[in-house]
C-alpha cells in the first residue's frame, strides 16, 4: 500500500506549527527536520525546510515554502472528540495565541490551518435513522461556534 502524508505549506513557521501540534496531541512527536542547502535560492540557506511529525500515529509534513500560498477552509483537520472535555481542550489549545473561531465547530489556528473540533455524538446523531432528530441536531449545530455536547444532546432528545 502506498503511504499518504498530508503536506502543509507555511511561510516560515513550519517548525513552530509542528511543535504546537505535537504539544497538543498525545502520542505525537517530531520525526525529522530537513534544512535548505547553504546555497539555496529558495528559503533561508541552512534554515528549516521541512518538519516531519506524527499526531497520534498519523504522519504529516510541514514545509517552509514562503508566502506564495495560504491555507483556506477547503482543507481541514477533523479532531474526533469523545466528550465536552475533549472538545474544550482541543478548541482552547488550537485557538490560543491568535487563532480564530468560526462556525459549526470550525476554527483556524494561529497559522491559518482549519480544524473541526467534533464530538462523536454529533457524527452519530447526524446519521440517525430518524430524520427529525438529525435535523434538530443539525439546526442546533448551525447556531454554535464551539460545539456544545449538552445542547446537541438536548436537540436530539427534544420532542
Amino acid at each position: 500500500m502506498p503511504k499518504i502524508t498530508l503536506m502543509m505549506w507555511y511561510d516560515t513557521q513550519a517548525e513552530e506549527a509542528a511543535n504546537l501540534y505535537v504539544s497538543v496531541f498525545k502520542n505525537s512527536k517530531i520525526t525529522g527536520i530537513s534544512h535548505f542547502p547553504d546555497d539555496s535560492t529558495h528559503g533561508t540557506p541552512g534554515g528549516v525546510m521541512t518538519v516531519d511529525f506524527e499526531l497520534d500515529g498519523q504522519q504529516y509534513t510541514a514545509l517552509n515554502g514562503g508566502p506564495f500560498f495560504q491555507f483556506n477552509e477547503s482543507v481541514s483537520l477533523v479532531v474526533h472528540c469523545k466528550d465536552q472535555e475533549e472538545v474544550d481542550y482541543y478548541w482552547d489549545a488550537l485557538i490560543k495565541d491568535g487563532g480564530q473561531e468560526s462556525d459549526c465547530g470550525w476554527l483556524k489556528d494561529k497559522f491559518g490551518m482549519s480544524w473541526q473540533i467534533t464530538p462523536q455524538i454529533l457524527l452519530d446523531y447526524m446519521v440517525d435513522p430518524d430524520p427529525e432528530k438529525a435535523k434538530r441536531v443539525h439546526n442546533a449545530m448551525l447556531t454554535m461556534k464551539k460545539l456544545d455536547v449538552q445542547a446537541l444532546q438536548d436537540a436530539y432528545d427534544a420532542k
